[in-house]
């Protein structure tokens, strides 16, 4: 008997999913399928974007591009990938540069979400949300990812550093503030998976990643449905990755030994 499938690769299909949500896509940052056209129109819009593949990994592949002024008013275009920054004094030398990165995939475009930073460093933070043993959505975990000092996304397989999220947010925000931040964002991960599981029944666990903006509104930059759990052992206090841990098991991401060797 065929079974429904838990993960989900495409980002566009994910992102689509989550638009129809009223109240999920006012967190959802404008997301298109990038051409030459999409690309100007949006940076000539919001200045500064990421590029990503639609399907990816650990942030490989994901560029920061931006539109800036350079001397005498006239437009340079930069963009970012890996730690290797480069400049361009028109459109088409930097769009001509930027296939050689992204070869022959499909890529998204998507507005640019100034982050927060820690130590002069960008953050951003998981939100881990599971099917419980009782099969109702919680989010189980939240840790903040600092990027690498020298690249433009913050995953742990990319350089990122993990670390706890009232750590990242006590220089922005008294306690008070980061408790109330940190019930929104569980709300928020509810909501979305809630979302992702009508338009994708299979699915048993997302990872959200979201950035604060300088207002403190969360931005849903991407939702993975294949989430590493083991990011949270590596926190000093291990009570989130034990609950994530136990989860996984009940609905059979994780096998145990015992269950291994019964079978």
């Amino acid at each position: 008997m065929p079974t429904t499938p838990r993960t989900v690769h495409s980002k566009w299909r994910k992102t689509a999913a989550l638009l129809r949500h009223r109240t999920v896509r006012a967190h959802v940052p404008v997301t298109k399928p990038m051409n030459r056209q999409t690309l100007k129109d949006m940076l000539d819009r919001h200045r500064m974007v990421y590029a990503k593949p639609d399907i990816g990994m650990f942030g490989n592949g994901v560029i920061r591009i931006e539109k800036r002024t350079g001397p005498g008013g006239a437009p340079v275009y930069w963009f970012q990938s890996g730690a290797v920054a480069r400049t361009f004094h028109t459109f088409g030398a930097m769009y001509d540069a930027l296939g050689r990165y992204k070869k022959r995939r499909s890529y998204l475009v998507q507005k640019g979400i100034h982050l927060l930073k820690h130590g002069g460093r960008r953050f951003d933070l998981r939100v881990m949300v599971q099917q419980s043993p009782k099969r109702r959505w919680e989010t189980t975990g939240l840790i903040g990812r600092l990027a690498h000092p020298r690249k433009v996304v913050t995953n742990y397989h990319n350089g990122g550093t993990p670390m706890p999220v009232g750590t990242l947010l006590a220089t922005h925000m008294p306690k008070a503030r980061r408790e109330a931040v940190c019930r929104r964002l569980e709300k928020l991960g509810v909501d979305t998976a809630a979302q992702m599981a009508r338009s994708f029944p299979g699915v048993k666990e997302i990872g959200l990643d979201v950035a604060l903006d300088r207002t403190l509104h969360p931005w849903i930059l991407e939702v993975n449905t294949l989430p590493d759990p083991y990011i949270f052992r590596t926190l000093k206090d291990k009570t989130m990755f034990r609950k994530i841990y136990r989860y996984a098991v009940a609905y059979g991401r994780i096998r145990t030994r015992a269950r291994s060797r019964k079978r």
